[in-house]
């Protein structure tokens, strides 16, 4: 486990993201998220609403990769790690309540992906994209 960086923290609220997740065989899958969210300095999490081959292959392989881009800056970051799918406990009900309080009208969250990050890159255009940077 390792901490995101603050300035990476900053970054990512109202950012869509994308999750890609590979099936035990290594299918791979790549989704866009817009309820990527910063838990603390070592997890992030997002809503699972229509997430059918996501969940399935966080079910078979527990290892994530979610990229973050400012489509306007051409910035990002990369977050490697571990997912946990959660349907009960306080970060599920309290994520499941502002989502009925949303004005969208979104279905009902059916887990939560929990990622316990293990690396983060620079995404950026420019020479440092790839870099590992925790």
């Amino acid at each position: 486990m390792v901490s995101i960086p603050k300035h990476v923290q900053e970054f990512l609220p109202g950012k869509l993201a994308w999750v890609a997740t590979a099936s035990r065989d290594g299918m791979p899958n790549a989704t866009p998220k817009g309820s990527l969210k910063l838990l603390d300095e070592h997890h992030v999490f997002f809503a699972d609403l229509f997430s059918l081959k996501t969940r399935k292959n966080l079910e078979e392989n527990k290892k994530v990769a979610v990229t973050v881009i400012d489509n306007e800056t051409f910035k990002g970051y990369q977050i490697k790690g571990t997912a946990e799918i959660l349907d009960s406990g306080q970060l599920f009900n309290e994520t499941t309540k502002q989502l009925e309080a949303s004005p969208k009208q979104l279905p009902p969250m059916h887990h939560l992906v929990k990622i316990t990050v293990e690396s983060v890159f620079d995404q950026s255009v420019g020479p440092e994209a790839g870099k590992q940077i925790a």
